[in-house]
């Protein structure tokens, strides 16, 4: 069976990790969440209070994260510790937004991801996977949903943890956060030329798996 490169990016709460963790299971290739990588690095500037930018590129070779298999599942280490839950909160998700604009940090961070995908079977998803990681990534794919429906999943996920957020204030610091992410100097979000659209605001967990499955069954 052939292996490939699997990028896929795409808008916040669009449920990028979700698919990109079941299509990995589905062809035995490995997983890798990039934005969990930039909530780490963003959890440790919230941590250590860095807010200048040469402050934080300056703490980038104290900064070592990477993956741990839990219970079968995916999750985050910081220097070693095991971050799964402290990067998961609004806070760390705006803060990684923010320090995914300073060229350095993305430096670092590409660096590492590029080194990952060397032996292919590899299914990486951020906003810039298809763009700059990995521009020739035989499958590509770039996730959208309206912002009001990308709102409503990540208020039920934030309810689901016992969080009491506002419903208009998920929905604002969604759209603040597409206007960062697509309007930043460094690597901005933007749809590859050869991507496939996929647009999941209608469609249910298992239609838009079925959709996905067909696109990369097209390479074996």
């Amino acid at each position: 069976m052939k292996r490939i490169i699997v990028a896929i990016d795409g808008y916040s709460s669009c449920g990028k990790s979700t698919i990109a963790k079941a299509l990995a299971k589905y062809a035995g290739y490995t997983y890798v969440d990039t934005g969990a990588m930039y909530r780490a690095i963003a959890l440790y500037t919230l941590r250590h209070a860095l807010t200048e930018e040469p402050a934080i590129v300056a703490a980038l070779p104290s900064i070592q994260v990477g993956f741990i298999q839990v219970d079968g599942a995916q999750h985050v280490t910081l220097n070693g510790e095991d971050v799964e839950s402290q990067i998961r909160t609004l806070e760390a998700g705006n803060r990684a937004s923010m320090i995914s604009q300073i060229k350095e940090v993305r430096a670092f961070l590409v660096a590492q991801q590029q080194k990952m995908g060397e032996d292919k079977g590899i299914v990486m998803d951020g906003r810039d996977i298809g763009t700059v990681v990995f521009p020739k990534a035989e499958l590509k794919l770039f996730l959208t949903a309206s912002p009001e429906v990308r709102a409503q999943r990540r208020f039920d996920e934030l309810v689901a943890k016992g969080e009491h957020p506002k419903y208009e204030d998920v929905l604002a610091d969604v759209n603040d956060r597409d206007y960062r992410d697509t309007h930043r100097a460094e690597s901005p979000l933007r749809q590859a030329e050869d991507a496939i659209v996929v647009d999941n605001s209608h469609l249910t967990p298992d239609e838009q798996m079925n959709v996905i499955y067909d696109y990369f069954n097209r390479f074996q």
